[in-house]
């Protein structure tokens, strides 16, 4: 059996050819309603593989952990930036 040929948009971003991806990013859904369908398709994947397993490490919870860290000192970093001793002459 011959593989038939996939459309550029279904395809995945990590199947995408560098000179195709300018037809991938225009095939995509750029609406709020398709943002948020995005996200969900995204967080759902995430539970799959890391929460939804037989065997769970603590490796996904860790990754959430991680993330809200940084994210939390990203926002937080002008404070930080302008509580910082200085030398004052």
């Amino acid at each position: 059996m011959a593989d038939r040929a996939v459309p550029v948009v279904e395809k995945r971003l990590m199947e995408v050819k560098l000179g195709e991806i300018g037809t991938w990013v225009g095939g995509r859904d750029f609406t709020p309603n398709g943002m948020f369908s995005s996200v969900r398709k995204g967080y759902e994947r995430y539970l799959n593989k890391y929460i939804y397993v037989k065997k769970g490490g603590i490796g996904g919870l860790t990754m959430v952990l991680a993330s809200y860290v940084v994210l939390s000192y990203v926002w937080s970093f002008d404070h930080i930036k302008h509580d910082r001793m200085r030398k004052y002459h």
